[in-house]
């Protein structure tokens, strides 16, 4: 039998009176027996205070029991009472199951404890009140915080034996590779041309040790401007890439589950291998590791020869295997190169053999980890490290603190993430995870219609979206450089603009045609309509058609990149919007033309998540400049509900409200970087973490290095899941 709240609580303060009666006494017992005679009565006074506390601890354990057990019981049966009266209608009730949630088949709290990631679900939409919908009774305010904090509370407990996801076994990626080789063979330039990088700099100003950026910066668009300009050509002579990898939908180009190997591209990767170790451009010159690996043994006796091949080979493959050589594999290359050396062959060209090897061989290409359940090893920490922050190869550093154990103790792992982040390598992190992030490869691809938007068209072709690609970019290293709040990347007081980026800004042209290299410089911002990586003309652009403004698709792209929350792929039957080629059509606004869309019951969840923020952006044209009107007259309106809680009438007030709910910026944030930074998708077992480092930044660690040396601490990152030994795998481990 079920006992009332009135009764359970009636025996808490039972409980807490009895508690409070034991304290009591064994105060009045201590100070009468001090009055008295100490000597004769110190044992009575002991045993009356350990009576006491014994007494006390009792009923405090009895009570804690009890009002748990209570309390357990009856916050199931109360919520699910709530369930069945505003939610198993559409989730469960005569075989009717909207977005794949059956609530009705929860009949107990270990079913719901079972499911993780239900309880985030409903959590979010409890919160964000998406749940019940607007056609049905509202939940009571009092209800839906105490259903909160249940479902929180139960989310708690299941995720006590939540193990983390397993990062796969995964290859290099090409931005990974043509790193580690640099690394490997220390070599000045690329070994191949990096289209990776959105952005080129044509002079050496990032210098993240300094902490400062210069006030003006000379960068040039990789893909989009003229890469002709009498430098040294990017890559090594006759050296075979393989392609490009691609980004995950929501994700980045670097998870492990992404990173397959077919036979086509490991015959690329052996290729690739052979045609480094013979490019002419593999030089004294440009391979700075040429006096320790290439160098000849001429004067060496025959005693010392086999000595110096050994230590060369022993440093290489340390480095380029991330680990301790096994003896076998290092005594195989010592021989070859001995029997090449006897044959009369010279220590470049055995070396340079050797090279070719190394480079295609597993060891080398791919990334293991500890199976699911076990913690990092310091080594496979080098290597999370290296990729994190310099997309690369631990150096020798890493290495050797990995190798005496040390490098997972706490202080000295903090200050070689403090070294890291000095390291000018890091900059292949500020070209690799923001333009990722923003998805500005999407911007190649925008083509306003030359016809509305002649502007927006150089000479010979080239496009001002070579000068709207920096902006954002350059916004992020300086955010990291300076080390700089996060927060400055929605609400900067500055930008970084150029004549021709300050020209489209205004509809114009009217300011140079620069094609081969751009000048940028650090301005201040007064109009808060500019600034930060949601409303730059980058964004703008490349989220737009070639004639119109794309409200939905602007809005998908906010919750997906600021909030980390990307809708569910529309359903396969719905129509594009019809374009305004018609009188009746001419007449209409944007959000007219899509109210169609919202009609559909299967479509208006997501729109009620979409639309506000893309609607809130439609007083930017598809090439970023700002209007008050359409093209046919009307006025534009941006007026909307933010998370079902914030009206707002202008895009200002929906930027305010987008900085007061930072909460939600700041945890999906870190929860792009984390996934960056462990290769695949995020699990329930990673919110905790994603929690206390959001309170953190929250509380005042919110700075870029701050959060991303966080990340690198943190247990997800670590995979310091040895609490939960012997718990059961998650469903969807990612190693099956």
């Amino acid at each position: 039998m079920l006992i009332s709240n009135n009764v359970g609580n009636g025996f808490n303060i039972w409980c807490i009176i009895n508690l409070l009666v034991f304290v009591a006494q064994a105060v009045k017992e201590k100070v009468k027996w001090t009055i008295n005679d100490f000597s004769y009565f110190k044992r009575i006074q002991l045993w009356g205070i350990g009576k006491a506390l014994a007494g006390c601890l009792c009923a405090l354990i009895f009570w804690i029991s009890a009002s748990t057990l209570l309390h357990g019981v009856d916050s199931f049966d109360e919520n699910h009472s709530v369930f069945e009266t505003h939610c198993i209608k559409c989730h469960g009730k005569g075989g009717k199951v909207k977005g794949k949630v059956n609530l009705q088949e929860l009949k107990s709290s270990d079913a719901f404890s079972s499911n993780p990631e239900l309880l985030e679900t409903l959590i979010k939409v409890l919160k964000d009140r998406e749940m019940p919908p607007e056609d049905e009774p509202p939940l009571p305010e009092v209800e839906r915080k105490k259903m909160v904090a249940w479902l929180e509370d139960t989310l708690r407990e299941s995720l006590k034996n939540q193990p983390f996801l397993h990062t796969p076994i995964r290859r290099m990626n090409r931005f990974q590779y043509n790193n580690a080789v640099v690394d490997l063979l220390e070599l000045d330039r690329e070994i191949f041309r990096m289209n990776e990088r959105l952005m080129r700099r044509r002079d050496n100003y990032f210098k993240p040790e300094t902490r400062k950026m210069p006030e003006q910066v000379r960068i040039s668009s990789r893909p989009l401007s003229k890469d002709i300009d009498n430098q040294r050509p990017e890559g090594f002579k006759g050296v075979a890439s393989f392609p490009q990898d691609k980004r995950a939908e929501h994700g980045y180009d670097n998870r492990a589950d992404h990173l397959t190997l077919s036979p086509l591209l490991m015959e690329s990767f052996l290729n690739l291998s052979q045609t480094i170790s013979e490019s002419p451009d593999l030089n004294p010159k440009e391979c700075r590791s040429w006096p320790w690996l290439f160098a000849s043994l001429d004067g060496a006796s025959e005693d010392d020869v086999e000595g110096i091949i050994r230590s060369r080979l022993t440093k290489l493959l340390r480095r380029a295997f991330r680990g301790p050589v096994d003896p076998v594999t290092l005594d195989r290359f010592v021989k070859f190169a001995l029997k090449q050396n006897a044959d009369g062959e010279s220590l470049e060209n055995t070396m340079r053999s050797v090279i070719g090897v190394v480079l295609g061989m597993p060891d080398f290409l791919y990334f293991y980890e500890a199976p699911p359940g076990q913690s990092v090893n310091d080594f496979e920490l080098a290597s999370r490290l290296a990729l994190f922050f310099w997309s690369s190869i631990p150096d020798d550093l890493l290495l050797d603190l990995a190798e005496q154990g040390k490098l997972s103790d706490p202080k000295i792992l903090s200050s070689q993430i403090d070294r890291m982040l000095n390291d000018r390598r890091v900059s292949r992190f500020c070209d690799n995870f923001p333009a990722q992030w923003l998805q500005l490869d999407r911007l190649i691809t925008a083509v306003p219609d030359p016809e509305k938007f002649a502007y927006f068209y150089l000479v010979d072709g080239y496009r001002t979206s070579m000068h709207m690609m920096p902006e954002p970019l350059l916004l992020f290293e300086t955010i990291f450089i300076e080390d700089r709040p996060i927060m400055e990347l929605l609400d900067p007081k500055y930008t970084w603009e150029n004549a021709m980026l300050r020209a489209n800004y205004a509809g114009h042209a009217k300011a140079g045609h620069d094609v081969v290299t751009q000048l940028f410089k650090r301005v201040p911002l007064s109009d808060p309509r500019r600034g930060g990586v949601i409303t730059n003309a980058a964004i703008m652009t490349m989220t737009a058609t070639p004639t119109r403004t794309q409200p939905i698709t602007r809005g998908a792209w906010v919750n997906a990149v600021i909030f980390n929350e990307p809708p569910e792929p529309p359903p396969a039957d719905v129509p594009p919007l019809p374009e305004a080629n018609t009188e009746e059509l001419a007449k209409l606004t944007i959000r007219e033309r899509l109210a169609a869309h919202r009609e559909r019951e299967d479509c208006a969840g997501c729109h009620n998540k979409i639309d506000p923020m893309g609607f809130a952006l439609e007083n930017y044209g598809p090439t970023g400049v700002w209007r008050d009107k359409y093209e046919n007259g009307r006025a534009v309106d941006v007026s909307g509900v933010l998370f079902n809680q914030h009206n707002f009438k202008t895009f200002l007030e929906f930027k305010q409200f987008i900085i007061k709910e930072k909460h939600r910026f700041v945890r999906g944030f870190i929860s792009h970087l984390l996934s960056y930074a462990l290769s695949r998708e995020l699990g329930p077992a990673d919110s905790p973490a994603l929690d206390k480092m959001t309170a953190q930044a929250l509380e005042g660690q919110g700075n870029m290095r701050s959060v991303l040396k966080s990340i690198a601490m943190s247990e997800p990152f670590l995979k310091d899941d040895k609490f939960k030994a012997g718990a059961p795998k998650a469903k969807d481990d990612q190693s099956q």
